[in-house]
């Protein structure tokens, strides 16, 4: 079964970081481009950061730019999500999704995304 699942998320302090990680199974995670997503409530879901299947791009929402940093682990069929710097601002929900291709111009729309976890929550406290 296709499966993506999320693990790393917690409660932290403002000023703390954490690690995300998603692991794929069933289906090798570098033939997808993947992405983060998060959802704080009573928000819409947002793209934080994307990274291309054959990892030669990364984008970043400007929220996050300088304080989160994206990469892979093909070892492991992992793609991790490091967050420095943290604010109660990035509190939310956060969702890994991944998308068949190397690359896709609409990184930034959920549309564009065939594979979902279910997410793992972070909280950042002031």
């Amino acid at each position: 079964q296709v499966q993506l699942v999320e693990s790393g998320g917690g409660l932290v302090q403002t000023g703390g970081s954490l690690t995300l990680s998603c692991t794929a199974s069933e289906f090798s995670l570098d033939h997808y481009y993947t992405g983060w997503f998060r959802q704080a409530p009573g928000k819409a879901r947002e793209v934080v950061v994307y990274i291309s299947g054959n990892n030669e791009n990364r984008r970043y929402a400007d929220s996050v730019k300088g304080r989160f940093t994206v990469s892979r682990d093909n070892a492991k069929n992992t793609v991790n999500l490091q967050m420095t710097s943290l604010t109660p601002d990035d509190t939310a929900v956060y969702y890994c999704a991944a998308g068949p291709g190397h690359s896709s111009a609409l990184w930034d729309d959920p549309e564009e995304y065939a594979y979902w976890g279910q997410g793992t929550q972070v909280t950042v406290s002031s």
